[in-house]
C-alpha cells in the first residue's frame, strides 16, 4: 500500500482538507458491499484521466487519502508530458462481501454520467475483465482490446525502460550492457521491463510475492532471485520498484544499496523529505510521476486523438528525465522538486476554468 502508516482513521479527512482537488464523489451500495471514491483533481488542461485501484485498506480514510494523492499525480503526469488533460482516480475498497462485477458496473455507470469529464482504466486490482465489464455501460474506459488503447502495461514498461536508459547515462554508462538492476515486482509492467532490460544486456536481480513468477524470471533471463524485504538494500546500480509504493521511507532509505532509484510504482517516496534526503546523499531519483507515465500518455492521447500515439511519444520520457537531471545539477535541487515545479508552472499558465464536456477549451 502507498500509505506508510497503519494509524489512518483520520487520514482521509486531513488529506481532503489539504487537497486542491475539484471533486470527490463517494459511491455506496450496501447490497453489493461497495464503497468507492472517485476523485477529480484537476481539469484545467482537459478531461481527467486515472485508473481504478481495488485494494483492501485498513479503513476508508486510507482509501480516500490514496485516491487524492494518486489523482494529483495524474495531473502532474499530464502537465509534465504536455498531455492536454488532468488527473483523476477511483479507489474501490476491496472486502469479502464485494460483488465485483456489479461494483464495476456501478462505477461504469457513474463514469458515464460524467459525460467525458473523467476517463478511467486499469490500476492495481483492476484487470482486463473488469474494464470489459465497465465497457458494457460506459464509453469512457480504456478497453484492453482493439476497441480501445490496448494493454497499457506495455507503453508503461516502454516509458520506464526509456527512463532507466536516461538514468544509466546519468550514471556514466553509455549503454545498459552490464548495468545491475534490481526489479521489485513482476506484474504486467515489471515483467515487460525485465524483458527489455535483459535484451539490452542488463544484469537482473528480481523479486515478487509470487514465487512462480520469480522462478520463471530466473529461467527466462538468468536473473538472480532475491527476497522482497531486502530488495532495496541489494548492491546494484539501479533499484526499480515496480509494485506498490512507499518503499523509500525513513527505514529503507539509509539501507539503499543502489546508486539510483527508477521504477514504475506510484508514490515511491513515503514523503517529500525522502526525495530531499536522496539528493543530499548523492543518490539519483527518477520522479515516479515522470518515469511511469507511458500508459497515461498512450491511453490519454488515444482517447483525445482517436488513435494510439507513435512509440516515439513514449520514448520521450527519457528525454524529459534527462532535462530534469540537467536542471537539477544546475540548480543544485532535487529532481522531484524540479519536476513538480515544472508541472505546476504549466498548470498556472493554463486557463483556470475546469473542463466541461462539449465546451471548447
Amino acid at each position: 500500500m502507498d500509505s506508510a502508516s497503519s494509524d489512518t482513521s483520520g487520514l482521509g479527512i486531513a488529506a481532503l482538507v489539504a487537497s486542491d482537488c475539484e471533486q470527490v464523489q463517494i459511491l455506496r451500495d450496501a447490497e453489493i458491499g461497495m464503497t468507492a471514491f472517485v476523485v477529480v483533481h484537476s481539469t484545467r488542461l482537459g478531461p481527467a484521466f486515472g485508473g481504478i485501484r481495488r485494494w483492501s485498506y485498513p479503513d476508508p480514510g486510507a482509501g480516500l487519502a490514496d485516491a487524492l494523492r494518486l489523482a494529483e499525480h495524474m495531473t502532474l503526469k499530464c502537465a509534465i508530458h504536455g498531455v492536454p488533460g488532468g488527473g483523476g482516480k477511483a479507489v474501490l475498497l476491496d472486502c469479502p462481501e464485494l460483488d465485483r462485477r456489479r461494483a464495476y458496473l456501478r462505477l461504469g455507470e457513474f463514469v458515464q454520467e460524467m459525460s467525458g469529464r473523467f476517463y478511467t482504466g486499469p490500476d492495481v486490482g483492476t484487470g482486463a475483465d473488469d474494464l470489459l465489464t465497465m465497457g458494457e455501460v460506459t464509453d469512457y474506459v480504456a478497453l484492453p482490446d482493439q476497441r480501445g488503447p490496448g494493454e497499457l502495461s506495455e507503453p508503461t514498461a516502454l516509458g520506464v525502460f526509456a527512463g532507466v536508459r536516461a538514468v544509466a547515462k546519468e550514471l556514466d554508462y553509455s549503454t545498459l550492457e552490464g548495468v545491475r538492476v534490481v526489479v521489485q515486482g513482476l506484474g504486467g509492467v515489471g515483467w515487460r521491463l525485465c524483458d527489455l532490460l535483459a535484451k539490452a544486456g542488463a544484469e537482473l536481480s528480481v523479486c515478487d510475492v509470487l514465487a512462480d513468477r520469480v522462478d520463471a524470471a530466473c529461467v527466462e533471463w538468468d536473473a538472480v532471485a532475491i527476497a522482497p524485504e531486502i530488495a532495496h538494500a541489494v548492491d546494484c546500480d539501479i533499484y526499480a520498484p515496480c509494485a506498490l509504493g512507499g518503499v523509500i521511507n525513513s527505514k529503507t532509505l539509509p539501507e539503499l544499496g543502489a546508486r539510483a532509484v527508477a521504477g514504475s510504482a506510484n508514490n515511491v517516496l513515503a514523503s517529500a523529505d525522502c526525495g530531499v534526503d536522496l539528493f543530499r546523499r548523492g543518490l539519483l531519483y527518477a520522479p515516479d510521476f515522470v518515469i511511469n507515465s507511458g500508459g497515461l500518455v498512450h491511453g490519454a492521447l488515444f482517447h483525445l486523438e482517436g488513435q494510439a500515439p507513435p512509440s516515439t511519444r513514449i520514448e520521450e520520457i527519457g528525454d524529459r528525465l534527462t532535462e530534469i537531471f540537467s536542471q537539477s545539477s544546475v540548480d543544485d535541487s532535487p529532481p522531484e522538486v524540479l519536476a513538480r515545479e515544472m508541472a505546476r508552472q504549466r498548470l498556472k499558465q493554463s486557463s483556470s476554468d475546469p473542463f466541461l464536456p462539449g465546451r471548447k477549451q
